[in-house]
């Protein structure tokens, strides 16, 4: 089984994210030790924004791509390949300014390819990567789960759902951490309870995610 674990916060050492990111990992190759594990950090190597370089290759503008092209091409291939390769990805998701980091929205943008990860249809758009589990750590300083203004508010965990959904995810799990700015002892509560539920979440996924692979 392969593991792709992504971290995208700018916090370091400091991230909650990327604590909650490393505990799931550790948790799914305590149940599954024999998981090899990728790991790609967004905020040391972050692709470029997508741009008309990124996405001239794959309409054909011309005949012969430039070579700024072909340069954005390969970025999205490695990056492409690396997630359709893997079984299960862990997705580190701070929520900065109501939605994802950029740096995050920007991989995510390299793997949304027509043909790769989803195609159209004349009865619309089919995901082409169904049958993978992620598992989103999700970080937020307020909180937003708990009234209909907040959920309303926040682009970070709905639009996640929604393009692994479009990829054709329908395994998409959340751990959450929410409160974080609100003082030590809410902080350290939302951890503890995020640690929780990744024993749950972990376990459930890790099931789905061998019966997907006998299937």
């Amino acid at each position: 089984m392969k593991l792709l674990q992504v971290d995208a916060s700018v916090l370091g050492t400091n991230s909650v994210s990327r604590q909650l990111t490393a505990d799931i990992v550790a948790e799914w190759r305590r149940a599954h030790p024999d998981t090899t594990v990728d790991y790609l950090d967004l905020a040391v190597d972050t692709p470029n924004h997508f741009d008309a370089n990124a996405l001239g290759i794959k309409v054909g503008v011309q005949a012969e791509p430039t070579e700024a092209q072909k340069r954005e091409n390969a970025v999205s291939e490695k990056l492409v390949s690396q997630f359709l390769a893997a079984d299960v990805i862990v997705v580190g998701a701070p929520l900065y300014n109501f939605s994802i980091p950029t740096q995050l929205k920007a991989w995510i943008d390299r793997l949304a390819q027509a043909g790769r990860t989803f195609k159209y249809t004349e009865k619309g758009p089919v995901g082409l990567a169904g049958g993978k589990t992620v598992i989103v750590a999700s970080s937020r300083g307020g909180i937003y789960s708990t009234s209909e203004g907040g959920q309303a508010a926040e682009h970070q965990e709905s639009y996640l759902k929604v393009v692994f959904g479009f990829f054709g995810i329908t395994d998409v799990r959340i751990v959450r951490a929410e409160g974080l700015a609100m003082g030590d002892a809410p902080k350290a509560a939302a951890i503890e309870s995020a640690r929780a539920d990744i024993r749950t979440a972990t376990a459930e996924a890790a099931n789905q995610a061998v019966s997907q692979l006998a299937a």
